[in-house]
C-alpha cells in the first residue's frame, strides 16, 4: 500500500525516477535532473496509480509515492501514565 500525503503537505524527494512527468493537462516527460534528491515540494493532488501532483521550484510534476517522503513530523505518542 502506498503512503498517503495530505493535500498541501510538504514532501521530500528521496530517490530520482528514470524520468518525471509534468502535471500539466497535457503531460510531458522530462529528464529526472529537473528535480534533485532532497528537494522539497508541496502536494497538490492525488492521481491514479500511486502518483502525486507535487509543486517544486521548477514546476509541478507527477511523482510516484515510492520516490517521496513526508517532511511533516508525526506527533510523538505520549507515554501512558499508570
Amino acid at each position: 500500500m502506498s503512503p498517503e500525503f495530505p493535500i498541501g503537505s510538504k514532501v521530500r524527494v528521496v530517490a530520482l525516477p528514470p524520468y518525471v512527468k509534468t502535471a500539466d493537462p497535457m503531460p510531458m516527460l522530462r529528464p529526472p535532473n529537473v528535480i534533485n534528491i532532497g528537494e522539497e515540494g508541496i502536494v497538490l493532488d492525488r492521481r491514479p496509480g500511486g502518483y502525486w501532483g507535487v509543486r517544486f521550484g521548477q514546476g509541478a510534476f507527477l511523482i510516484d509515492s515510492q520516490y517521496i517522503e513526508s517532511t511533516e513530523q508525526l506527533p510523538e505518542s505520549q507515554p501512558e501514565s499508570e
